[in-house]
């Protein structure tokens, strides 16, 4: 689909043509299609759009209990959206309309916010419903999976550097901390797969260094060289050791999680296989392992 939505590799145009005549191979498509062609498509400007996680992970809480989790971002002033003459209106005097509103409002001390809420399913075979809650082409009725608020997202700050600030952003979903977990979302695995590498190769090996990218509690991995080396990341009491696991003052592995294998696997992930479970709960433990202080991933 992103193919199609490039340019004309002869003309260089982006032709409407082209996505149509990919999506018609597609019937899954018609649900994204009739909400990007409805009054929704066009969001007025930035501070009254909304956002979404688009995959579908995991929350696993401290016994092992998961849940399949969406996350939206809904605008405190609302959903605003334009038509299709309106949009070309704006677009001939102002092309770049949704940045200036959006900077001039924080400018203003009128900070944008938006209410951070997650959508919640039980992590199981969903029969009962008409579609797959793992396809990120589908939206949850909220009507049956209601929006929960949890948190806030406030812009009070418009960047001094915008290269710096915001241009050097590296958003990966494998970045995760702890309680978020994967699950088999086809196009989730796929970004997770790819995404990490791809901010490596634009930004620099040690991206997750740079202060844009940098957890608030710092991250210890051993990682001391490489193109982008923002600090030396001196790890444990011992500067000398940059391994594990080492009996001279390094790093030690984090300790495993409380639950037991066992009862991860019958209590929450009845409809897989126990090899796919064991995968699974290896990789939530080594998740586990690598956001805390002080800890390394094996």
């Amino acid at each position: 689909m992103i193919h199609a939505f490039k340019p004309d590799p002869i003309s260089n145009r982006q032709e409407a043509w082209r996505f149509y005549d990919f999506v018609q191979h597609h019937p899954e498509a018609l649900h994204m299609v009739t909400w990007v062609k409805s009054p929704w498509g066009i969001p007025a400007d930035y501070r009254h759009m909304q956002g979404s996680s688009v995959n579908t992970y995991k929350l696993v809480n401290d016994k092992g209990e998961a849940v399949l989790c969406k996350f939206s971002f809904e605008p405190k002033l609302g959903v605003k959206n334009l038509t299709a003459q309106q949009a070309a209106e704006i677009q001939m005097k102002d092309v770049g309309h949704a940045t200036r509103d959006l900077y001039d409002a924080i400018e203003r001390g009128e900070y944008p916010e938006w209410e951070m809420c997650v959508q919640i399913m039980s992590d199981g075979p969903h029969d009962e419903l008409d579609f797959d809650p793992l396809d990120d082409t589908k939206r949850w009725p909220e009507d049956r999976f209601p929006l929960l608020p949890v948190g806030r997202l406030v812009l009070d700050r418009n960047p001094s550097n915008f290269f710096a600030e915001a241009e050097q952003a590296a958003f990966g979903t494998g970045v995760l901390v702890d309680g978020i977990d994967f699950s088999d979302d086809k196009m989730l695995q796929g970004r997770t797969l790819s995404y990490s590498d791809t901010q490596r190769y634009r930004v620099g090996a040690n991206y997750l260094q740079l202060p844009i990218n940098a957890p608030k509690k710092p991250a210890a991995t051993n990682q001391r060289d490489g193109a982008m080396t923002y600090f030396v990341d001196t790890g444990g009491e011992n500067p000398h050791i940059n391994y594990e696991p080492s009996s001279l003052g390094g790093l030690n592995e984090a300790p495993k999680p409380a639950h037991d294998y066992h009862q991860y696997v019958e209590g929450h992930l009845g409809r897989y296989q126990t090899t796919r479970a064991r995968s699974d709960y290896k990789q939530a433990g080594s998740a586990t392992a690598a956001s805390r202080t002080g800890s390394v991933t094996t």
